[in-house]
């Protein structure tokens, strides 16, 4: 039989662990030349926490590790029985693997994650949004262009009574 990816069902934000165990418990039962890849699927993604930019990681889909294995009965009840797995994706408790194809276009979804961060707040035209950091701090505006490309805004400031606009960066402002 050939490796084939599997989707493990786990405990909501015990992906890690329960990749980490399974590793453990194959290496223990010298089961290891029957595992390929055990996968979490995770992105960067940039947060604005108290004015500042944040690192955080965040899970694709949550409650879930792919695992790429031939998936033998040892292999089976291996996985089934590591502390924190509810089960497989599949119809009538068997096991059903998804297309190599899926697996690669999920991977691609993490190189991307990992390459470029995404900001994890969302403007809109027309948004009220407070400038927290720089010249015009403390200053309230309304975003007339959105860049998320760059994760930057057009901001018009008012400014003596006029509105000016201000090329910000998606750190420097906070939704009001």
């Amino acid at each position: 039989m050939s490796k084939r990816w599997y989707i493990v069902h786990a405990y909501s934000n015990f992906e890690k662990k329960v990749a980490e165990s399974i590793r453990e418990y194959a290496q223990q039962r010298g089961l290891m030349d029957k595992f390929d890849e055990i996968l979490v699927p995770t992105e960067n993604v940039v947060e604005v926490r108290r004015g500042r930019r944040v690192n955080t990681e965040r899970k694709f889909f949550p409650g879930y590790v792919l695992v790429k294995c031939d998936l033998s009965d040892d292999v089976y009840h291996l996985i089934k029985n590591t502390p924190k797995v509810t089960g497989f994706l599949g119809a009538d408790n068997k096991p059903m693997p998804i297309s190599d194809a899926e697996a690669d276009r999920i991977k691609g979804q993490v190189a991307d994650g990992v390459d470029h961060p995404k900001p994890s707040v969302h403007f809109e035209v027309g948004e009220q949004v407070r400038v927290s950091d720089g010249p015009f701090a403390s200053f309230n505006g309304i975003i007339e262009e959105v860049d998320e490309s760059r994760s930057r805004l057009k901001v018009a400031v008012s400014i003596f009574g006029r509105a000016t606009p201000v090329d910000l960066e998606y750190g420097q402002v906070e939704k009001i």
